[in-house]
């Protein structure tokens, strides 16, 4: 009794400590917790999407209990490969379900942490109406909401912020407009921003227009980084401090191979994150569709990198050590 009064005096003395000046503690959908007991972290997974559309989608596609029976086995699955922490990057408009995830976190032990942002790939087919409408400003005060006052109705506050962007050369207007927004809430919050992008040709113009607003690429997490042929070009993001978030392992193995131990030969695998971007359960197909484990790194990657000279030193700063330092801001 006296134990479980003392760790509720000590979380809420956390929540009630928190500011938005914090560097030291990140929102989960259970509440803050201190970056250092994130452990071992995925950065990249799903538990549910839905594709149908922004004008579509709705939690009434789908029942809550039914998700949770399907996707908790792979979660202790993990789980048992000593998994602590899941950023779940389903973004808003594609069945973001901040309650869901809650529930499976009080189920499986799991911290989940969840996002505020828009997603604008597929010519904004994700995209709400009044983001074409809006400026800059007016998204980034949508997104200042919710982090200060929590996700609507749920009590939930995001842990970093999701958009994405299509592949264009010079990038769309609506993508510029994103990931302007996204540095505004930055710089009002803290929030770290993750942009589904794809090659480096593409990231770059985001990680310019961020500077050019005074944030530091630091605070930018180039995701799907593995579609970037050029791997010189990994090197010249690592140079200027961006996250290069190779997330598609739950689907392929070999290109991340190759891509890791380029990073380890020429030292810059502390500027790297991994992840499957695997899961999920999809509404529009039966029992939710075949869900993809979170378990290749553990069972596919690691011994394939291991058998190259991979040692724990470097799953250790993969998986604990470099999201820990990818959200705190230094």
């Amino acid at each position: 009794m006296k134990h479980s009064l003392l760790i509720g005096l000590s979380f809420l003395f956390l929540a009630f400590s928190c500011t938005e000046s914090d560097t030291t503690y990140i929102n989960t959908v259970t509440g803050p917790i201190s970056l250092d007991s994130m452990g071992l972290t995925l950065v990249h997974e799903h538990v549910l999407v839905d594709f149908i559309g922004a004008d579509s989608v709705s939690p009434d596609r789908y029942n809550q209990e039914e998700v949770i029976a399907k996707v908790l086995p792979y979660l202790l699955e993990v789980k048992k490969y000593g998994v602590r922490t899941i950023f779940e990057c389903t973004p808003s408009f594609l069945a973001k379900d901040p309650v869901l995830l809650k529930k499976l976190s009080e189920q499986s032990g799991i911290q989940f942490i969840t996002n505020t942002g828009l997603y604008g790939t597929q010519n904004g087919k994700f995209l709400p109406e009044y983001a074409f409408t809006e400026t800059a400003e007016a998204l980034s005060e949508r997104w200042v909401e919710v982090f200060r006052n929590r996700i609507e109705g749920t009590g939930i506050k995001p842990g970093f912020i999701k958009i994405s962007v299509n592949e264009d050369s010079p990038l769309g207007e609506m993508d510029a407009k994103l990931v302007r927004a996204a540095g505004l809430t930055y710089k009002a919050t803290g929030l770290k921003i993750y942009s589904h992008t794809g090659t480096w040709s593409t990231a770059k113009q985001e990680v310019e227009i961020l500077q050019n607003m005074g944030v530091d690429p630091s605070a930018f997490v180039w995701v799907h980084a593995q579609a970037e042929q050029d791997f010189q070009n990994y090197e010249k993001a690592a140079e200027l401090g961006v996250w290069i978030s190779l997330d598609g392992i739950g689907w392929s193995l070999d290109e991340y191979v190759d891509r890791l131990l380029f990073a380890k030969e020429n030292g810059f695998l502390a500027n790297v994150l991994i992840s499957h971007d695997a899961g999920w359960y999809d509404p529009a197909k039966p029992d939710g569709g075949d869900f993809v484990p979170f378990t290749n790194i553990f069972e596919k990657l690691m011994p394939a990198l291991n058998s190259k000279g991979f040692q724990e030193a470097d799953w250790k700063m993969l998986l604990e050590e470099n999201p820990k330092r990818a959200f705190r801001n230094e």
